[in-house]
Formats: C-alpha cells, sequence, structure tokens
C-alpha cells in the first residue's frame, strides 16, 4: 500500500506545529514572559493545553485497549479526576495566588524554606525525565515502523520538534500548539470511531451496544464489595477506588506538578485560573468517553477478546493495528498525526517545566542572577539541555522497554503521595516546620516503595497511601518539637 499521502500530512504537522509555535509564543524579554507567558493566557486555551499535557501515546492507545479487554470501569476514575480538580481549584490555587509564585514549589518555600522547596524541585525533575522518556520512545515507534528508520533517529526527529518551538516560543507557545494538539488526536480518534462505526458494522451503533451488552462491557460502575477486603484494595477499578484515588491522583498530579502548575500560573486571574482547571476535568471524562468507546468498537468489530488470533500480543496494539491496516490513506496519516500529537504536547510541556524548575527552584537562587537578558538565555540553554536528556532517557529505556516502561510509568505513584502530603501538611498544619516537611516527605516516598513492591493496594490507592504517610510522619513530629 502506498503511504506517500500519510507521510506528507505527517511531515506537513510536524513543520506547521513548529512553526505556529514559534509565532505564537511572540517575543520574550525575560524568564517570566519565558516561563509564565506574561500571565496573559486565555483560561480556555490554557484548559485545552492541560488536558493536552495529561494525554500522550500511551494514554491514546491503550485507553482503546483497556475497554476492549474490560469494560468502561474506567471512567469511574475520571470521575475522581474531576473531584481532585475542584479541591485544586478551591484551596491550591488560592495559595498560589498569593505574592509572586513562578513555580508549584514557590509555595513550598514560603511556608517551609528553601530546602523543601529545592528538594521537592528535585523530586519532579527525577520523575518528569524518566516518565516522559518511555513517552518519547514510545511515540517514536510509529514514526520508526513507518519510515524505516532506527529508534534513536525517530526519536531525536520527535524531540528536535518539539524542542524549536519550546525553545522559540516559551510556554506560551507550547500551550497554544497544545490547543491545535487536543483538536488533532482527539478528532483523530473521533474520525476513527466513526469509520469503524459506519463503515465496518453492518448495524452501526447498534452493533457495538449489542456486542457491548452481552460481555457486560458498558458497565461504568463496580462496587467491588464481593471481591473480600484484599480484593477490594488491590482491584484499581472500584467505585470507591476510582473516586479517592482519581482524585487524590489529580491533586498530585495538576496541584503539585510542575507541568501543569505552570500552565495554571500563566493565567492572570485566580477566578479565571480555577475555571481552566474545573474545566480541563470536565473535558478529560469526555476525552475517555471516546477512547473508551472506540475500544468498545473495536470489540464488536473484532468479535473476539483472544487477541492471539489477531496476530497481537498486548491490547495496547488493537487500535494501533485497525489504524494502520483497515483505514484508507490519508485518514491514517490524519490519526497518526493525532498520535503524534498527543505526545508533542506533553513532551514539550515537559521540556519546559523541567527548564522552568531547573532555572527558577535551583539555578536563580543559587546564583542570585538578576539580569532579564541573561536569565533568558539560560533559560533557553536549560529547555535545550533538557530536551538532550529526554533523548537520552528515551535511549535507555529503548533497550528494555517491557519491563521497564512498567518501572517508569509508576514513578510517580512512587513521589506523588510525597509530594501532595508535603502541599497538604503546609496547608493544614500550621505548626510543622521546615524539616518535619523534609522528614515526611522522605518517610512517605519510602514507605510508598514498601507498598508498591509488594503490590499491597492497586495503583489508584499509591497516591493516598503516600499522602497518609507524609502527614502523619509530619504532624507527628511537629508534636514532638511543641511538647
Amino acid at each position: 500500500m502506498d503511504r506517500t499521502v500519510d507521510y506528507v500530512i505527517i511531515a506537513t504537522y510536524l513543520v506547521g506545529v513548529a512553526v505556529f509555535g514559534a509565532i505564537k509564543g511572540g517575543k520574550q524579554k525575560s524568564s517570566h514572559d519565558y516561563f509564565l507567558g506574561a500571565k496573559s493566557v486565555p483560561w480556555w486555551a490554557v484548559c485545552f493545553s492541560i488536558v493536552a499535557a495529561e494525554t500522550s501515546t500511551l494514554t491514546f492507545i491503550s485507553i482503546p485497549g483497556l475497554a476492549y479487554l474490560t469494560n468502561m470501569n474506567f471512567l469511574q476514575v475520571t470521575f475522581g479526576y474531576l473531584l481532585g480538580r475542584i479541591v485544586i481549584a478551591a484551596y491550591f490555587l488560592p495559595a498560589y495566588y498569593k505574592g509572586e509564585m513562578t513555580t508549584a514549589y514557590s509555595f513550598l518555600e514560603n511556608r517551609f524554606g528553601a530546602k523543601t522547596r529545592k528538594f521537592s524541585s528535585i523530586v519532579f525533575i527525577f520523575t518528569r525525565m524518566a516518565a516522559d522518556g518511555v513517552r518519547l520512545f514510545a511515540t517514536a515507534i510509529p514514526l520508526k515502523l513507518m519510515l524505516d528508520i532506527s529508534y534513536p533517529v525517530a526519536i531525536i526527529i520527535i524531540a528536535v520538534i518539539a524542542l524549536i518551538y519550546t525553545y522559540m516560543g516559551g510556554v506560551k507557545g507550547v500551550i497554544w500548539v497544545d490547543v491545535i494538539q487536543m483538536i488533532i488526536y482527539l478528532g483523530g480518534a473521533a474520525i476513527a470511531l466513526g469509520f469503524i462505526i459506519w463503515d465496518f458494522l453492518p448495524d452501526g451503533i447498534n452493533s457495538v451496544i449489542a456486542a457491548s451488552q452481552v460481555d457486560n462491557k458498558l458497565q461504568v460502575i463496580n462496587w467491588g464489595f464481593n471481591e473480600g477486603f484484599k480484593g477490594f484494595f488491590t482491584d484499581p477499578y472500584t467505585l470507591l477506588g476510582g473516586l479517592i484515588g482519581g482524585a487524590f491522583l489529580s491533586m498530585a498530579s495538576h496541584g503539585t506538578d510542575q507541568l501543569i502548575v505552570q500552565r495554571l500560573l500563566t493565567i492572570k486571574s485566580l477566578k479565571e485560573s480555577k475555571k481552566a482547571i474545573v474545566g480541563s476535568g470536565v473535558l478529560v471524562i469526555i476525552q475517555f468517553v471516546i477512547f473508551l468507546f472506540v475500544g468498545l468498537a473495536l470489540y464488536a468489530y473484532y468479535g473476539t477478546g483472544d487477541l492471539s488470533t489477531l496476530g497481537i500480543s498486548k491490547s495496547d496494539e488493537i487500535f494501533p493495528l485497525f489504524i494502520i491496516h483497515k483505514l484508507p490513506v490519508g485518514i491514517s496519516g490524519i490519526i497518526i498525526a493525532g498520535l503524534f500529537a498527543a505526545a508533542l504536547s506533553t513532551l514539550a510541556g515537559s521540556m519546559s517545566a523541567l527548564a522552568s524548575s531547573t532555572m527558577l527552584d535551583l539555578y536563580k537562587p543559587f546564583t542570585g542572577i538578576n539580569d532579564q537578558v541573561k536569565e533568558l538565555r539560560i533559560s533557553r540553554y536549560f529547555t535545550v539541555f533538557w530536551a538532550i536528556m529526554l533523548v537520552g532517557s528515551a535511549l535507555f529505556f529503548m533497550e528494555s522497554p517491557q519491563t521497564v516502561v512498567e518501572l517508569a510509568l509508576s514513578i510517580a505513584s512512587f513521589t506523588y503521595g510525597g509530594l501532595l502530603g508535603t502541599f497538604i501538611l503546609g496547608l493544614v498544619n500550621k505548626r510543622a516546620t521546615q524539616e518535619d516537611a523534609l522528614a515526611g516527605f522522605t518517610g512517605g516516598i519510602f514507605i510508598m516503595i514498601t507498598v508498591i513492591s509488594l503490590q499491597l493496594v492497586a495503583w489508584t490507592w499509591y497516591t493516598l497511601v503516600g499522602v497518609i504517610a507524609t502527614v502523619m510522619i509530619g504532624s507527628f513530629l511537629s508534636r514532638l518539637q511543641k511538647n
């Protein structure tokens, strides 16, 4: 099959977003402009950008595969995501908008001290580098297969595209490209869904519903009480696990992770920042409904849950299999461009967030630099540095993707609980000192390593366990010092 049209579409898209992001970002005069967009970005653009940043290639291909194998239970987690964002809007954002906050970790310095800010920033940097190195490698797979090039070359091509508009446009360029990215990847998923329903199924949407009802795939709510006490906590997709786990995970990823908080700080007012974070929660639910329904439609078309009969070994491969082998040339190019859109939005945001945290949390406090032109130049150097490091991380994971990918995707679970717990400790315990916070943070991470290693609970409970451990340790130590 001649894929020339697909190649032209993908190449045009990749070059187009790089140029668009560089232009839309405008000129920056300082690191404040470069990392905070001069606080001039509209809330709805940030709302779209948040959704695009949290949606990686792995999400784009794995959620349909999850629905193909199971059902719609994952939606329970997205309801928790919305609850978590409402808490962020109510309690976290007001704290961030007091004074001149430049990163998520500025709050920790104001509340506890410089050491806590630096420690949290370093934890974020290593977590983000590992997790997004995996995402970069995953994105390189279809490009490698389509162009018949090596993985290192594919990884470098994608990283360079993201670097161009991040370097030139700063966070403002990243956000505006994210708006386009979200439209493209969601549009691609919707187009694929339309083709499955209207071109491949005899009774259209009725075929999807009929096939799903037979195997109970339309089930959204899972109470989880029929599996006993242990089973309840080891099943990730129960209603309580989804709501509580999803809420705390969202509070950590969107309330304490610089990748998202950086975007929220580009909005001028607190009121509009709240609109952006809560609106993103609504959009995420809609997005996952589309992704999950793609999986149900694929199940209705292929008519089997046995992946081996389709010549694949993992459910993640079911959607790419359909895109490459069933969709017409041109349409498949648009959808693969959507796959790259999901990846570039996360990757570019990661470069900007890593650079901003390095510059504002570590380098600037250490050197005391106070020259706007020099700050901007060094900030761009840090962007290039982290682009190179992400490429290196992706190349590392390339050597043994099967086991290391799973490890890297769980890295956030090791640290999110401690990070969120430290923020909550600062908000609710006025007596806790910097030493209490650092001890609680470190203790929370070690407890999470134990819990995850022994597989004591499902992943939806990880962040909550880490938060409880961190807050309890920090609060206990604060009481000891006062007594």
